[in-house]
Protein backbone atom coordinates (compact mmCIF):
# COMPACT_ATOMS: atom_id res chain seq x y z
CA UNK A 1 0.00 0.00 0.00
CA UNK A 2 1.30 3.57 -0.74
CA UNK A 3 3.06 5.78 1.92
CA UNK A 4 0.21 8.59 1.99
CA UNK A 5 -3.11 9.04 0.88
CA UNK A 6 -1.99 11.08 -1.92
CA UNK A 7 -0.52 8.02 -3.62
CA UNK A 8 -3.61 6.18 -3.58
CA UNK A 9 -5.71 6.44 -6.92
CA UNK A 10 -9.15 6.00 -5.61
CA UNK A 11 -8.29 9.05 -3.74
CA UNK A 12 -6.84 10.90 -7.15
CA UNK A 13 -9.95 9.62 -8.50
CA UNK A 14 -12.42 10.98 -5.02
CA UNK A 15 -10.62 14.84 -5.64
CA UNK A 16 -12.01 14.78 -9.31
CA UNK A 17 -15.04 13.74 -8.20
CA UNK A 18 -15.28 16.63 -6.14
CA UNK A 19 -14.13 19.53 -8.43
CA UNK A 20 -17.09 18.05 -11.08
CA UNK A 21 -19.75 17.79 -8.58
CA UNK A 22 -18.84 21.63 -7.44
CA UNK A 23 -19.30 22.35 -11.20
CA UNK A 24 -22.14 20.72 -11.91
CA UNK A 25 -23.56 22.52 -8.73
CA UNK A 26 -22.76 25.86 -9.84
CA UNK A 27 -25.72 25.86 -12.17
CA UNK A 28 -28.38 25.07 -9.06
CA UNK A 29 -31.57 27.65 -8.75
CA UNK A 30 -30.33 29.99 -6.31
CA UNK A 31 -32.62 28.74 -3.53
CA UNK A 32 -30.65 25.23 -3.46
CA UNK A 33 -27.77 26.80 -2.17
CA UNK A 34 -28.25 25.18 1.68
CA UNK A 35 -30.78 22.19 0.05
CA UNK A 36 -29.19 19.77 -2.57
CA UNK A 37 -26.14 22.16 -3.67
CA UNK A 38 -24.74 21.96 -0.23
CA UNK A 39 -25.47 18.24 0.29
CA UNK A 40 -23.93 17.28 -3.05
CA UNK A 41 -20.82 19.47 -2.34
CA UNK A 42 -20.81 18.14 1.30
CA UNK A 43 -20.99 14.11 0.19
CA UNK A 44 -18.35 14.59 -2.15
CA UNK A 45 -16.02 16.28 -0.30
CA UNK A 46 -16.86 13.43 2.30
CA UNK A 47 -15.05 10.61 -0.03
CA UNK A 48 -12.06 11.62 -0.03
CA UNK A 49 -12.00 13.05 3.18
CA UNK A 50 -12.80 9.69 4.43
CA UNK A 51 -10.03 7.90 2.43
CA UNK A 52 -7.31 10.32 3.78
CA UNK A 53 -8.35 10.02 7.54
CA UNK A 54 -8.91 6.17 7.34
CA UNK A 55 -5.21 6.01 5.64
CA UNK A 56 -3.93 7.97 8.30
CA UNK A 57 -5.50 5.96 11.25
CA UNK A 58 -3.03 3.38 13.13
CA UNK A 59 -4.65 0.28 12.27
CA UNK A 60 -5.89 -1.89 8.80
CA UNK A 61 -9.65 -2.02 11.07
CA UNK A 62 -9.49 2.03 11.53
CA UNK A 63 -8.99 1.82 7.57
CA UNK A 64 -11.85 0.07 6.78
CA UNK A 65 -13.97 1.55 8.68
CA UNK A 66 -13.27 4.85 7.25
CA UNK A 67 -13.26 3.27 3.51
CA UNK A 68 -16.67 2.19 4.34
CA UNK A 69 -17.84 6.19 5.57
CA UNK A 70 -16.09 6.99 2.58
CA UNK A 71 -18.31 4.18 0.21
CA UNK A 72 -21.42 5.44 2.23
CA UNK A 73 -21.28 9.17 1.42
CA UNK A 74 -20.10 7.84 -2.51
CA UNK A 75 -23.85 6.63 -2.25
CA UNK A 76 -25.29 9.52 -0.62
CA UNK A 77 -23.65 11.32 -3.84
CA UNK A 78 -25.37 9.22 -6.39
CA UNK A 79 -28.93 9.78 -4.53
CA UNK A 80 -28.75 13.32 -4.63
CA UNK A 81 -27.21 13.14 -8.39
CA UNK A 82 -30.36 11.04 -9.02
CA UNK A 83 -32.81 13.43 -7.32
CA UNK A 84 -31.08 16.11 -8.82
CA UNK A 85 -31.91 14.55 -12.21
CA UNK A 86 -35.45 14.13 -11.77
CA UNK A 87 -36.11 17.76 -10.27
CA UNK A 88 -34.33 19.23 -13.72
CA UNK A 89 -31.70 20.65 -12.19
CA UNK A 90 -29.26 18.55 -14.21
CA UNK A 91 -30.14 17.02 -17.49
CA UNK A 92 -28.91 14.09 -19.03
CA UNK A 93 -25.65 15.52 -20.23
CA UNK A 94 -24.61 16.54 -16.52
CA UNK A 95 -25.72 13.78 -14.60
CA UNK A 96 -24.41 10.65 -16.74
CA UNK A 97 -20.53 11.90 -16.57
CA UNK A 98 -20.96 12.56 -12.43
CA UNK A 99 -22.92 9.04 -12.45
CA UNK A 100 -19.93 7.03 -14.58
CA UNK A 101 -17.33 8.58 -11.86
CA UNK A 102 -18.95 7.70 -9.29
CA UNK A 103 -19.04 4.19 -10.56
CA UNK A 104 -15.35 4.61 -10.90
CA UNK A 105 -14.31 5.45 -7.78
CA UNK A 106 -17.03 2.89 -6.02
CA UNK A 107 -14.84 0.21 -8.00
CA UNK A 108 -11.41 1.34 -7.02
CA UNK A 109 -12.76 1.90 -3.08
CA UNK A 110 -14.13 -1.81 -3.13
CA UNK A 111 -10.86 -3.02 -4.30
CA UNK A 112 -9.20 -1.20 -2.11
CA UNK A 113 -11.66 -2.38 0.96
CA UNK A 114 -10.52 -6.11 -0.93
CA UNK A 115 -7.47 -5.45 -1.05
CA UNK A 116 -6.89 -4.61 2.93
CA UNK A 117 -9.57 -7.68 3.96
CA UNK A 118 -7.08 -10.65 1.78
CA UNK A 119 -3.79 -8.87 1.70
CA UNK A 120 -0.84 -11.06 -0.04
CA UNK A 121 1.16 -13.01 1.85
Amino acid sequence: MPGTYQELLVWKKAIGLVMEAYRATQKFPKEERYGLTSQIRRSAVSIPSNIAEGQGRLSKGEFKQFLGNARGSLMELETQIVISESLGFLDDLGATPLLDRCSEVGKLLNGLLSSIRNPKS
